[in-house]
This record gives structure tokens, sequence and C-alpha cells, in this order.
């Protein structure tokens, strides 16, 4: 009767570590971070004529994963005698095209607050953006992006222009 309670125990311990193990691995795969925050450059080219750069700050989070992540962020960019600074909330449509590289599909609207020569100017906006983002480390917590990006502002002079942004990325568990 002992042998037998001992042998259940065992049974029963074996199974529980067999569960734990098999739920450890499912959880370090690639768990998905809280948010990512995109740190880095811009260059941007008005069509009109003029470039101008500056830098790129964003936080990305994922309401509804494989169909929708939301993308909050700000990019100063300066030329002679001018500040703009373009703050969008995009929402893109995510692709992973392998374990270390993702394809998202971007729009949304845009507010641009310009300076130049000490008057400023606010305008709405509309971004079409696609993000490559590439994770070289298995835990997908540090990785590189690159961002085109269409803009075109409905404001007074319907300007239209080109952007890149590029950068770090950095996922927040």
């Amino acid at each position: 009767m002992v042998d037998s309670v001992a042998y259940e125990m065992q049974v029963r311990l074996l199974v529980a570590l067999f569960t734990l193990s098999c739920c450890a691995g499912a959880q370090t795969t690639h768990p998905e971070p809280i948010a990512v925050v995109e740190v880095g450059g811009a260059d941007s080219w008005n069509l009109s004529g003029g470039s101008s750069t500056g830098g790129d700050l964003a936080v990305e989070f994922t309401p509804m994963e494989n169909w929708l992540e939301m993308e909050i962020g700000t990019t100063p960019v300066f030329a002679p005698h001018t500040v703009e600074w373009d703050t969008d909330v995009l929402f893109k449509k995510p692709w992973t095209l392998s374990k270390k590289a993702e394809l998202m599909v971007g729009v949304g609207p845009e507010w641009v607050h310009t300076r130049q020569f000490r008057i400023a100017k606010d305008s709405v906006a509309g971004e079409f953006a696609l993000d490559f983002m590439y994770w070289p480390g298995a835990g997908h917590r540090f990785g590189w992006f690159v961002e085109p990006a269409y803009d075109y502002v409905f404001g007074y002079r319907h300007e239209r222009s080109i952007s890149v942004s590029w950068g770090l990325l950095i996922a927040i568990p």
C-alpha cells in the first residue's frame, strides 16, 4: 500500500514538472512586450522644395495581436530659420516576415506645428507609413527600424513631403 502511494506521488510530481516545463518554455519564446519605444533620427523632403533633419521618438503598443498596432510619436525637424514638430498617431497592420523581421503598413492623423521666421502655424495632416523592424536577438529586446512615410498637410498650401525615420527599438516587457 505504501509503495502504491509513493508511486502515485512520483507520477503526479513528474506530471506537474512536465506541465510546468512546457508552460515555462511557451512563455520564453517571444512574449509580447507591453510597448516598444522607437528612438532615432529623421530626414524629411518637402515635395515643393526644401529638406530638414531631426530626431524621432515614438511608442508603439498592440491592442489586437496580429491585427492592429498603434504608434504615437513626435518628430522635430530643423531647417534654416524653420523648426517643425510632427506629432502623429498611426494605426498599423503588422506582418511577421521571419523570426527576426516584421513589416507594418500604417495610416493616421498628424498634427504639424511649424515655426518659420518667428511665425508659428498649426496644421492637420494625414500620414501613410511603412515600418520595417529587425530584431537581431532571440529575445526581441532590442532591434532596429526604418520607416519611410508620406505626409499630406490639409492646411493652407496642401504641402506634401516624404520622410524617413530610423533608429533603435527598445521593447518594454
